[in-house]
């Protein structure tokens, strides 16, 4: 056997390997749910009733679903929580207005909450403990930015 053939069994090998922890990877990340711009898996929704105040709300722009940088203390504040609750869950509820079309508004609320799952997640929260709630519609008082949240349960 020559050194190149050689080099051609580790090659293969490597190729095979990586392949393997993207196939992994891939299974972990699509049975965790959506993420925008990605293609979408089923996301598991929860009927899990929230109980309490939110540990933390994050606000998006009109008709964005982008997890930005300053939010960055909501992860840290839910790893921080989760920490002290080993049996606890964090539960994802994306919130929309009751203008425009249903369905968008409805995909744009799981789109955010995904965002925010992946900005936990990519934070170290264990994707098995995150839950989503279904996408709720904004009912009666309170600013606009209400209606382009996700608010983060650790229950």
């Amino acid at each position: 056997m020559s050194a190149h053939d050689d080099e051609d069994e580790v090659a293969g090998v490597v190729a095979g390997v990586v392949g393997g922890i993207a196939l992994c990877v891939a299974a972990v990340y699509f049975s965790a749910g959506p993420s925008p711009g990605l293609p979408q898996a089923t996301a598991a929704v929860s009927d899990i009733a929230p109980i309490g105040e939110p540990l933390a709300k994050v606000y998006f722009s009109v008709d964005q679903a982008v997890f930005v940088d300053e939010d960055n203390l909501v992860v840290l504040r839910t790893k921080q929580v989760l920490a002290d609750k080993p049996a606890a869950i964090v539960l994802l509820s994306g919130f929309h207005d009751a203008s425009g079309d249903p369905k968008h508004n409805a995909d744009l609320a799981r789109a955010r909450a995904a965002s925010v799952r992946d900005a936990l997640v990519a934070g170290g929260v264990p994707a098995q403990r995150v839950k989503f709630r279904r996408p709720e519609s904004t009912i009666g008082s309170g600013g606009p930015e209400e209606a382009r949240r996700v608010e983060i349960r650790v229950q």
